[in-house]
């Protein structure tokens, strides 16, 4: 172990703040607040948080047993050690970007702990792995180098991690269906977990997927040739229901299998929207997504674009007939 290490910053940490991106999800969340808790054990004072929204999603409030998470204005200027988890760029970071510089300038240290490939190395120490399946198999790895228990608690939140950013363990390696064996053997209910993070949702759901697969389209010749199916979420459709609803949009339309890439739309506001893309395994849609001025995983990436429906679907196309295959 080198000097001032990742490692060594988080033996040696008595103050810390983790930090999640913008609208997190489970491996995002459950990757700050495994982490926490487990510096928490260890003596540190512990704040976890995220820019938006203002609370934490319904879906992931069974992750903070130990009441972790603290409001964006409760979270200091600058801090110790800085713990920015899941995220790719100081972007993702939202109103709380401006922390990374300020903890720097107040001689601080930032360890960025990710699997995004399109991760800028933004922190003074990385521990980032593009092959790793989730970022919460990383913060297992520093937890076993710590030597921490694994608690219920924490299992819960890296096995959440785990099944969301796998997609329900399908393009999980054996390694990682390892890790979640030691998570349930650690008392994690994979059954109920499941439940609660992906698959329960109020009836409002319905009619919102049913108004958002009502814009689905298939274009067969777009992608390269391998197809894409896109639909759009609107204000309006979205208006009853909690934000991981519309997340999970994608999941749904993804499962055609008349197209390589699938893309949702998220407005956010009258010409700003989100795009959500996935991907069979051709195309790379990190790389797209980045000419989009967004990033993320190969077959799994995102970005914010302005503009009306048919501006933002036409950057879209674009940006995928030149992503480089797979």
């Amino acid at each position: 172990m080198s000097p001032s290490s990742p490692l060594d910053l988080l033996t040696t940490a008595t103050d810390v703040t983790l930090l999640a991106h913008v609208r997190p999800d489970a491996d995002a969340l459950g990757s700050a607040l495994a982490l926490g808790r487990a510096l928490q054990q260890r003596g540190a004072v512990v704040r976890v948080s995220f820019a938006l929204p203002d609370e934490v999603p319904e879906s992931l409030r069974g992750l903070d047993a130990g009441n972790l998470v603290v409001a964006a204005n409760e979270v200091p200027p600058s801090s110790p050690l800085l713990v920015c988890c899941d995220t790719p760029a100081p972007a993702r970071l939202g109103s709380l970007a401006d922390r990374v510089e300020a903890t720097k300038a107040a001689g601080g240290s930032v360890l960025v702990v990710d699997h995004h490939a399109s991760n800028t190395r933004y922190g003074t120490h990385h521990v980032v792995d593009d092959t790793a399946e989730a970022t919460a198999v990383l913060v297992l790895d520093l937890l076993d180098q710590l030597g921490a228990p694994l608690d219920e608690p924490i299992a819960r939140c890296l096995y959440a991690g785990l099944v969301t950013d796998t997609s329900g363990f399908r393009r999980a390696t054996a390694s990682t269906h390892r890790a979640a064996a030691r998570l349930v053997e650690a008392g994690v209910d994979p059954d109920r977990l499941s439940r609660e993070v992906v698959d329960d949702h109020p009836f409002a759901w319905l009619p919102m997927l049913s108004k958002a697969l009502g814009t689905a389209c298939l274009e067969p010749e777009a992608a390269q040739g391998y197809g894409l199916v896109h639909a759009f979420v609107t204000l309006d459709a979205a208006a009853d229901v909690r934000l991981e609803e519309v997340e999970g949009v994608v999941d749904v339309v993804r499962g055609i299998r008349d197209a390589e890439v699938a893309a949702v739309f998220k407005q956010q506001g009258p010409r700003e929207w989100t795009v959500s893309l996935r991907a069979v395994g051709k195309i790379d849609v990190s790389v797209a997504a980045r000419t989009l001025g967004g990033g993320g995983h190969r077959l799994a990436a995102g970005a914010t674009l302005h503009g009306t429906p048919d501006e933002v679907l036409t950057a879209v196309r674009d940006a995928l007939a030149e992503a480089p295959l797979l």
